[in-house]
């Protein structure tokens, strides 16, 4: 049997996933994290992007998007709290690409700062939303 830690990935609304996988990967503040069981303990801030989890006995990854928030990870316990979190079966191309159009037409034609940070915000969203999308498109999702 493969070793496992305990993942709890959980936003405002309700949790997503709860359970024991053998590795998670993530998009953190910095770049791409993998926390394997054993990892020292850790917490920063996540980026938008997809939080992939590796299950016993199960070939394909399972993928969650979100849309920022924290890492903690403890000993034999990792928790993701998501500002947003989607499964990645649940996720919409058509409204992501919307989103991202919306986004750079308002960076576009800016008003303000605070408008252009927030459209910028958006974007980046949007295009993490649509790169998870297109990662489960090729693992045959």
């Amino acid at each position: 049997m493969a070793m496992t830690i305990h993942v709890d990935v959980v936003s405002a609304e309700e949790s997503i996933f709860s359970g024991l996988v053998e590795f998670v990967a993530l998009p953190g503040e910095t770049g791409e994290l993998g926390i394997l069981p054993g990892h020292m303990p850790l917490m920063t801030r996540i980026r938008p992007g997809a939080v992939r989890l590796k299950l016993p006995q199960q070939e394909a990854e399972e993928l969650i998007f979100v849309a920022g928030g924290l890492l903690e990870v403890q000993p034999g316990t990792v928790t993701v709290l998501a500002d947003t979190a989607i499964r990645g079966k649940d996720l919409d191309q058509a409204k992501a690409a919307e989103a991202k159009q919306k986004a750079e037409e308002a960076m576009a034609n800016r008003g303000s700062e605070m408008d252009y940070a927030r459209a910028q915000a958006e974007l980046a969203e949007a295009v993490a939303q649509l790169a998870a999308i297109q990662r489960l498109r090729k693992a045959g999702h």
